[in-house]
């Protein structure tokens, strides 16, 4: 078989998402629900400073969107961090472990959201048991999933839509207190005399806080198979789904502390909620609970569209059971890696306490983003190769690298040591099933 021969005769994914689709995939991946409780912890760490904490922590974002941006243009396939990873080093073992760690950053997420979503419809809805709603709201999601990326993709359009409404209106009913406060002021020291300085390490710690937020543009590399021309497309997606969310986070911050002093921000359960009801109190702020609701839809959608597009990509390269490469005939969606998904997540939703799992998965991904631009360093050198409608100079994997190692230098060890256990585990599964060897079939490009 040559290189360019195709994997299989069996259906492939439909490819129906363009530019904007793919882009508005992105920036719903992106936004997530933490803002709304985000703004307050960095506002408590920055004061009227906080949005320059998202401009940093963007840059250092971007480095990593931009290695991911130049892959995606080079080879858009699906299971592309675990992809480019054995291209580049052509070790199954690391490819199986850094798939799987992505894959559990999405399966830990939409648990983690299909609880959240429970104790929202609950407060909305009173008298349903938690159990019932997790379950029934991962079974849409699965259905929809399902029936196809063209259906997913208008319900991650509208549930995104709403997303950015609520932050458009917060924006909308403070943007007249624009100008009423320093926008370089920080917090007050312990003292309670002076304030802090703007030093480079009061910023880079609100950059760290912040860098989370920008977390979803990986995402998008999984569904690169259903992408129109996705060489082109790709990388297009990922640069202006960078700059609609930096947009939105710099206004949303500015108008938080231009309405809300900072340190009351800090203090506040809901602070843009707080926002709003300062800066225009006949708003129905109940009307928020039903944007978390869309918002949380949105996340939990996205990491299981990813979650099963990295099943599938792996069952290609043979690292999980073939089967799971299985594309139903008339619904072209990966519907056996779908279900395998849908039963991870109803276990893990409904079993213990996932919050640390959560915040250990989060290492993972900083782990994942260092194999990554290691593996651009490796294929930009490397005769042969295919060019990419998108590259990047090698400074920018260097410091997307440097990133995540500080990044990483930062966390906290108990998420450390349970990330390692993660690791553990994997690596143990790797040992148990024994994935078949990697066959010249894994770099055909089938784009």
């Amino acid at each position: 078989m040559t290189a360019n021969a195709p994997r299989t005769s069996a259906p492939a994914l439909a490819r129906t998402m363009g530019l904007f689709a793919l882009a508005v995939y992105g920036i719903g991946d992106m936004l997530g629900s933490g803002i709304y409780a985000l703004i307050g912890k960095a506002a408590g760490m920055m004061g009227s400073a906080v949005w320059l904490a998202f401009v940093v922590s963007m840059v250092a974002a971007l480095l990593t969107a931009l290695s991911y941006a130049s892959l995606g243009s080079r080879y858009p396939r699906a299971a592309g961090a675990a992809y480019v990873t054995h291209r580049a080093f052509g070790r199954p073992f690391l490819s199986y472990v850094i798939g799987l760690g992505v894959l559990a950053s999405g399966v830990t997420s939409m648990a983690t959201q299909s609880r959240a979503f429970s104790e929202y419809f609950s407060g909305l809805v009173p008298g349903l048991p938690g159990p019932a709603v997790i379950l029934g709201f991962i079974g849409v999601l699965s259905f929809v999933n399902f029936w196809g990326i063209r259906e997913s993709t208008w319900l991650n359009i509208v549930c995104t839509a709403v997303e950015v409404s609520g932050l458009v209106i917060i924006i909308a009913v403070g943007m007249r207190y624009w100008g009423g406060v320093d926008y370089w002021q920080t917090p007050l020291a312990p003292s309670g005399i002076e304030r802090l300085p703007l030093s480079t390490a009061l910023v880079l710690q609100g950059a760290v806080l912040t860098f989370y937020s920008f977390i979803g543009f990986e995402d998008m590399i999984n569904v690169v198979e259903e992408v129109k021309e996705p060489r082109r497309t790709f990388p297009r997606a990922v640069l202006l789904a960078m700059a609609g969310v930096t947009v939105i986070y710099i206004a949303v911050s500015v108008t938080a502390v231009s309405v809300v002093p900072a340190a009351e921000l800090a203090g506040s359960k809901q602070p843009l909620v707080e926002v709003v009801r300062r800066a225009c109190p006949a708003f129905p702020t109940g009307l928020f609970a039903v944007i978390a609701l869309f918002a949380i839809t949105n996340t939990a959608l996205l990491n299981y569209i990813m979650g099963s597009r990295l099943l599938y990509g792996m069952a290609c390269q043979r690292l999980v059971p073939s089967r799971l490469a299985t594309i139903h005939p008339r619904r072209r969606t990966p519907h056996l890696a779908i279900a395998s998904m849908m039963v991870l997540v109803c276990v893990l939703a409904l079993s213990a306490n996932i919050a640390p799992l959560a915040k250990a998965t989060s290492c993972l991904l900083l782990t994942v983003f260092v194999v990554v631009n290691a593996s651009l360093l490796v294929l930009r050198r490397r005769p042969g190769e295919p060019e990419g409608a998108f590259e990047v100079p090698a400074v920018v994997p260097l410091g997307g690298i440097a990133v995540s190692l500080a990044l990483l230098a930062h966390a906290r060890p108990q998420e450390l040591l349970l990330a390692s256990a993660l690791v553990a585990a994997i690596v143990l599964l790797y040992v148990v099933v024994r994935p078949r060897s990697i066959t010249e079939d894994t770099f055909a490009d089938g784009a």
